[in-house]
């Protein structure tokens, strides 16, 4: 059943005042080896919904990463969740960390993927229809990084993603809102994780239509898949299966668009 309202996901990426010192972000494992750009592309599962990029890292690099996470500080989320969210049993370590975020921008082919214009192949768009898809002119990846792990019997129910405003620093910090959600899959089947596919549920037809209900949009795990869906007021119903076997690691940001 869905949730009788969107759930919140992810904390909110203003600062606050605290007396507690301020975690510093993990020395990070370098991101190679690399798939080169010319091997990889954006695939559109459902069109202005879900898009995918197969082989976005290698597997020697998700095994690296799967390694280095195993060593953070994970937190298990609490198995009763706030009123009006959906139940998430997972492990999860967050962290505020711009430099990572523009690295996986701009030290990958992300930002090529995402930015280039019709004549160098991004799904055949122009840059208008390219603003459109995105939400506006891309401006990088959320600050805010998340790493999720589910073991066996974890789940996240069905739920919505929603927008946030997010301050990308620099020399001139940029006002921006995330639109769409990023979920880099460290772990498959090949790596011995079992369930766990990530699922979308497309809106039923109008009440009184003959029309059968659309069939949902079933995401199988691949090892170094990237997986962008829309989120906030046009984020589709989705939810993360349960893992029968193994972990699935996930890392996860957003893309932002400037305001």
């Amino acid at each position: 059943m869905a949730p009788k309202k969107k759930a919140h996901q992810g904390a909110s990426t203003r600062p606050t005042a605290s007396s507690q010192p301020v975690p510093q972000p993990p020395n990070w494992p370098v991101f190679a080896p690399l798939v080169p750009e010319a091997d990889l592309a954006l695939q559109e599962l459902l069109p202005a919904q879900v898009v995918t990029i197969p082989n976005f890292w290698t597997a020697a690099l998700c095994r690296t990463y799967v390694s280095f996470l195993s060593s953070l500080p994970l937190t298990t989320t609490p198995g009763t969740p706030k009123k009006g969210d959906a139940v998430r049993v997972n492990d999860r370590y967050q962290i505020h960390d711009p430099t990572f975020a523009e690295r996986l921008w701009s030290g990958t082919a992300l930002k090529s993927l995402i930015t280039s214009s019709a004549e160098e192949g991004a799904l055949g768009l122009s840059d208008e229809q390219r603003k459109e898809l995105w939400g506006g002119e891309v401006a990088g990846l959320n600050p805010n990084i998340r790493v999720y792990r589910y073991s066996k019997g974890q789940f996240f129910d069905q739920h919505y993603d929603d927008s946030n405003r997010v301050i990308i620093p620099g020399s001139s910090p940029i006002p921006t809102r995330t639109t769409w959600t990023l979920l880099l899959y460290l772990t498959a089947p090949a790596t011995g994780c079992i369930g766990g596919e990530t699922v979308f549920y497309p809106d039923p037809p109008r009440k009184k239509s003959r029309d059968p209900p659309p069939e949902p949009l079933v995401v199988e795990l691949q090892v170094g898949l990237a997986l962008l869906h829309r989120h906030g007021a046009d984020c589709m119903l989705h939810e993360g299966r349960e893992v029968i076997e193994g972990e699935k690691w996930v890392i996860r940001t957003d893309l932002c668009v400037k305001c």
